[in-house]
């Protein structure tokens, strides 16, 4: 026998008002703020002699974040520098020629042999008309013609020197060195490079999320010592329903909504999934949520993301 059982009008009005508070916008989803951290570190491995900067900190891009020793580096950039140096000034000795002081020596054995040629010749015309009548021996005419012979041919010979040493050295030599200077050039660049890469700078604005080494302790190469975060870099993840994604399209505005901010923030869809998924494991909402969901990705403008932080709940409204 079945039986009948009266509820009270005030308890069912109620539970209509609870179901109306319950049930959410149709358009609002939840979700959560992740950031893209950029993990700054060096090339080169070294002992950390100083951090510029504070976990918390926002800086601008240029801004020294750290700084590994660098003793050797900067030995090897002097070294490279010296050796530069030397090759630089091999190729201008080789281009201008012999010195100065070296060219005047071999101008004045030119003119020294001159002088003795002009002796010599003046010899053997007087020994010429000496020999027609007949004063000397052919001997001795011989003698003087052949002395005027060298004499002549040491002029010529001088000659020559003068010009050579005023000459560059020859072109083989000359490109020889140009790339040994180009070679010297390279390995002072490399060198500059290793020494730069112990101090490195921040490459945009942005928070110093965390920092992961101490004063004095060995960072490994490509180790990173700070963790940053850009404004760019934070960005808002939801899920939509499958009958919900095909209305969307990335530059659609959104508004994201947390607890604590003064106003809601806007945003763009930068971002949506092709792949479906089933509800992620971490929601923030009681509400039992479609199984079948598509991740969905927004990005606020740079100045009211500094308002947001990674892992923060946050309520997404679709305009």
């Amino acid at each position: 026998m079945s039986r009948i059982y009266c509820v009270p009008l005030s308890l069912v009005f109620a539970a209509v008002v609870l179901s109306a508070c319950s049930h959410h916008e149709s358009n609002a989803y939840q979700g959560y703020v992740e950031g893209e951290f950029v993990y700054l570190g060096s090339t080169q491995s070294g002992k950390l002699t100083q951090l510029s900067v504070t976990r918390g900190e926002t800086v601008q891009a240029g801004t020294p974040l750290f700084t590994l020793e660098s003793t050797d580096e900067a030995a090897a950039l002097q070294q490279a520098q010296q050796q530069l140096a030397a090759a630089r000034a091999q190729l201008a000795d080789i281009q201008t020629g012999k010195r100065a002081p070296e060219v005047n020596i071999n101008r004045a054995q030119l003119a020294e042999a001159i002088a003795n040629a002009r002796k010599a010749s003046l010899q053997l015309t007087r020994d010429e008309a000496q020999f027609r009548a007949g004063g000397i021996a052919r001997a001795q005419l011989d003698d003087s013609r052949a002395n005027a012979d060298a004499t002549a041919a040491q002029v010529r010979e001088l000659t020559s020197q003068v010009d050579v040493a005023r000459l560059p050295g020859r072109s083989q030599q000359i490109t020889a060195q140009t790339a040994q200077v180009a070679a010297a050039q390279a390995t002072v660049a490399q060198a500059q490079w290793k020494l730069d890469q112990k101090r490195v700078n921040a490459p945009a604005e942005g928070l110093v999320y965390d920092t992961l080494y101490r004063l004095g302790e060995w960072v490994q190469a490509g180790s990173p010592v700070v963790q940053m975060l850009p404004p760019q870099n934070v960005k808002v993840r939801f899920f939509v329903p499958e009958a919900m994604v095909g209305q969307l399209a990335t530059g659609r505005t959104l508004t994201v909504h947390c607890d604590g901010c003064a106003a809601d923030i806007p945003a763009k869809v930068t971002f949506i999934s092709n792949q479906a998924e089933y509800t992620p494991p971490v929601i923030y909402s009681n509400e039992r949520r479609a199984k079948l969901v598509f991740l969905v990705e927004a990005h606020p403008s740079v100045a009211d993301a500094t308002k947001l932080h990674p892992g923060q709940p946050v309520t997404v409204s679709l305009q």
